[in-house]
């Protein structure tokens, strides 16, 4: 572990970083005017909101690289997909029903008299309808007079209603999110698509818990049983059909328009065995193809299982990173806040994502400020170029947390690259778009500092170097025609009465 900086370092640390927020004058004209066009939207006490969105809906966005898709797809489409699946939606429970049996009997029986619903019939119930859409997504949480679970609870309960379509009809759903990509100006999406394959071992389970405190002996247990999946047929024909789909999904994805990778994930709401063998499994999928970028881990990091394994989960990534060192790695670590955790548990899961695990990116990093080791954190990020992945609307509504609570001033001040991502746009029903307004009006950067954060989105990607030369010239021709657009805009803006 990093020794913390002293005040004097950590300011002079802070100091040193500021310049590389702000570089000199604009390099051209259209430039100079898209910045001081910027700089009145967001001048005062109450931000132009309506210009701002104008403003970064044309924007080139570059990419987004933390970003679920399970969690990006709107409601709209999934409960498009239960008819196409021939499934039903209980309009008691709001949950899919996939007996086919009990579908074809629902549907034999009058109209007004079915208790499970196709989707048409689900868009023309308007009670119904709205019930079905504050279940599966956040709508309507803040503004309605029904009672209704905790933020983080609603969120973490959608997946297990539109679960059962989720995990069909891949290639639909990713030609919809490239199209509204292409709509946002949004080039490149990075996005967790599939949970890796796994194998249940309780011996492995048992051993894993009596060797948590002891790295000797849990490297040498997962040594042995990686020898053993390594050379299991079935376990590999397993990950060879799920490259396969991966691959046979995002066909058609690709063009001169718009780029997508996939990370591969593991649940970390299983037993050890279940999460080893999944990482496993993730690691060399990602070897054996280059669609799939990295590896993460997802599942809310407040359970019981999440705390109680962090730890174990942290030393499977480093020991699988010695395994295969060229496989990136960005990890969910420290979405966390005061409350959801005893206090205790705010204070090592950056610290443990970089210094154990080998992040190559951090996803959150919520918790920051609470952790033990946090300057050494920053300094860590700094010195690695390792990015904090922000999701201004995500951390507001599942934690709670946003505007001056919010880590990202620090990660800012003291100079840790950052990009600016959705999560789960599906789900909290917003865009990339609105998430660099949020940031623009909450933390007023300049437009200096936005153009910059996207091109981090490419600069940070999990891409080859040829990959992200290219998807770099292309954002600079997009800016040069944002520029030359918006400077015609405040032409216009000047001479209006």
């Amino acid at each position: 572990m990093r020794t913390p900086l002293t005040a004097g370092a950590l300011l002079a640390l802070a100091l040193a970083a500021q310049p590389a927020l702000a570089k000199g004058p604009a390099t051209s004209p259209n430039e100079a005017a898209t910045a001081r066009h910027y700089a009145s939207l967001i001048a005062g006490s109450q931000p132009n909101m309506a210009e701002l969105t104008l403003f970064f809906t044309q924007m080139p966005k570059g990419g987004d690289l933390h970003h679920h898709y399970s969690g990006a797809i709107y409601v709209e489409q999934y409960v498009d997909f239960v008819d196409r699946q021939g499934y039903c939606v209980n309009k008691q429970t709001y949950r899919i029903e996939t007996d086919k049996a009990l579908v074809a009997a629902e549907r034999a029986k009058p109209a007004a008299e079915r208790n499970c619903l196709s989707s048409a019939e689900i868009y023309a119930d308007d009670h119904t309808w709205r019930e079905l859409l504050q279940r599966w997504s956040n709508k309507d949480f803040f503004n309605h007079g029904a009672l209704q679970p905790p933020p983080d609870r609603l969120f973490f309960q959608t997946f297990g209603y539109f679960g059962p379509v989720s995990n069909s009809n891949f290639k639909e759903g990713l030609q919809e999110l490239k199209k509204r990509a292409i709509a946002e100006n949004v080039s490149y999406i990075e996005t967790m698509f599939k949970l890796s394959p796994a194998v249940a071992n309780p011996d492995f389970d048992a051993k894993a818990w009596q060797n948590a405190n002891d790295d000797a002996a849990f490297d040498a247990q997962m040594r042995a049983w990686f020898a053993v999946l390594d050379k299991d047929p079935a376990f590999n024909k397993t990950i060879a059909d799920f490259v396969a789909r991966i691959v046979d999904s995002s066909e058609g994805i690709d063009d001169e328009r718009f780029t997508m990778r996939y990370q591969t994930y593991v649940l970390r709401l299983l037993n050890p065995s279940l999460v080893f063998s999944s990482m496993v499994s993730g690691f060399k999928a990602a070897k054996s193809s280059d669609k799939i970028v990295g590896v993460n881990i997802v599942g809310q990091e407040s359970t019981n299982i999440s705390m109680r394994d962090y730890a174990l989960h942290m030393k499977m990534f480093r020991f699988l990173k010695s395994v295969y060192p060229d496989v990136k790695v960005a990890l969910h670590a420290g979405e966390l806040a005061m409350g959801d955790v005893p206090p205790e548990g705010l204070k090592f899961h950056i610290d443990q994502a970089l210094t154990v695990a080998g992040a190559n990116r951090i996803g959150h990093g919520l918790d920051l400020a609470h952790e033990t080791n946090a300057t050494g954190i920053m300094q860590t990020m700094r010195e690695k170029d390792i990015p904090v992945e922000i999701n201004l609307t995500s951390n507001a509504f599942i934690n709670g947390v946003e505007g001056s609570h919010h880590p990202i001033n620090l990660y800012r001040k003291y100079g840790v690259p950052y990009v600016i991502s959705t999560d789960d746009a599906g789900v909290t029903r917003h865009t990339l778009s609105n998430e660099y307004v949020l940031f623009a009006s909450r933390y007023k950067p300049s437009y200096a500092e936005m153009k910059k954060t996207s091109y981090n989105s490419i600069r940070y990607a999990f891409l080859p170097v040829a990959e992200k030369q290219r998807l770099t010239r292309q954002l600079d021709q997009r800016f040069a025609d944002f520029e030359a657009k918006i400077a015609r805009l405040a032409k216009t803006a000047a001479k209006a009465p």
